[in-house]
């Protein structure tokens, strides 16, 4: 399977038609056919369905499909770290988070870096923990900001000592909105979001002890925007980190602290012995060197 054959591939998905992505890669209609015909014989499978008018992709071809878009998104990352490897450091730093107050540290360092190194860009990735890491044991992702309790075993890190709080997100006008703070008791009965990681659960059962097996959980969800759209339209409580609701409007959504507190920490992490393009290698020296001093270490 090449490389060359996988963009022809996307392309024909993307545009949905043989003829429209011959024009795109400016190659003719019989040969790109040849050429998809050629890796469904090599692969001995059906990857489109041939309609009137237009290709549909068949579950091989979906598969395939998210398959080639990580192949390539790693050889295309690759092939710049090689190009970039030389003493003006520029290139791309590949960086996961989730929804966390953490995240607010970034900014000044990505100022500061910016101002040593001007070439090189970020590229921002948001999603839970587990993503993130799944992407960096890729090597797709370069460093991930990641919510605590998670295994570190195969990464180095600098811990964040900033506090992770956990809140119940709700309507301003929802009744829990009342009180100043939530107990497990509040929730008994009320629907409930909860997060998606099993072992951030784990931590959250312990919090409800014997009130977790009454508890409504009607929706899971792995980001805190999706639980906060839940919440406005007030068809549940969403228990989250507070994150980056604080950035929200204060008309559409509140927050109140769980009771008895609830907080965790995070981490800034990298894969352990993982071969980084220079600017990475640059941003993750950078990062020991001064997050220290924005946490006042």
């Amino acid at each position: 399977m090449e490389i060359r054959v996988l963009r022809y591939f996307l392309a024909v998905v993307r545009e949905e038609s043989i003829t429209k992505a011959a024009e795109v890669l400016h190659i003719t209609q019989p040969t790109l056919s040849r050429q998809l015909a050629q890796m469904e014989e090599e692969m001995g499978v059906k990857l489109f369905d041939r309609g009137t008018r237009k290709i549909v992709l068949t579950n091989e071809g979906l598969l395939l499909r998210r398959r080639a878009e990580e192949i390539l998104e790693l050889v295309d990352k690759t092939e710049k770290e090689l190009t970039q490897q030389d003493e003006m450091v520029e290139g791309t730093v590949s960086i996961g988070c989730g929804d966390l107050a953490a995240v607010e540290l970034l900014p000044e360092l990505f100022r500061s870096f910016h101002e040593r190194y001007p070439a090189v860009r970020f590229d921002l990735y948001t999603a839970t923990a587990d993503l993130v890491k799944d992407r960096m044991d890729r090597g797709l992702t370069d460093v991930g900001l990641l919510l605590e309790p998670v295994n570190m075993e195969k990464y180095d890190y600098i811990r964040i000592n900033l506090p992770e709080q956990w809140v119940v997100i709700m309507h301003p006008d929802a009744p829990l909105a009342q009180l100043e703070s939530i107990t497990p008791q509040d929730l008994r009965g009320v629907p409930l979001v909860f997060p998606r990681r099993a072992n951030v659960q784990s931590e959250l059962a312990s919090w409800f002890g014997e009130e977790f097996d009454k508890a409504d959980i009607r929706f899971t969800s792995n980001l805190i925007s999706s639980s906060c759209i839940v919440a406005h339209y007030k068809l549940a409580y969403a228990v989250a980190i507070q994150g980056s609701v604080s950035f929200w409007d204060e008309k559409k959504i509140t927050y109140r602290p769980l009771n008895p507190p609830l907080t965790t920490t995070s981490v800034l992490a990298w894969k352990r012995g993982q071969p980084f393009g220079l600017a990475a290698v640059k941003f993750i020296q950078f990062a020991k060197e001064n997050l220290h001093v924005q946490l006042g270490k």
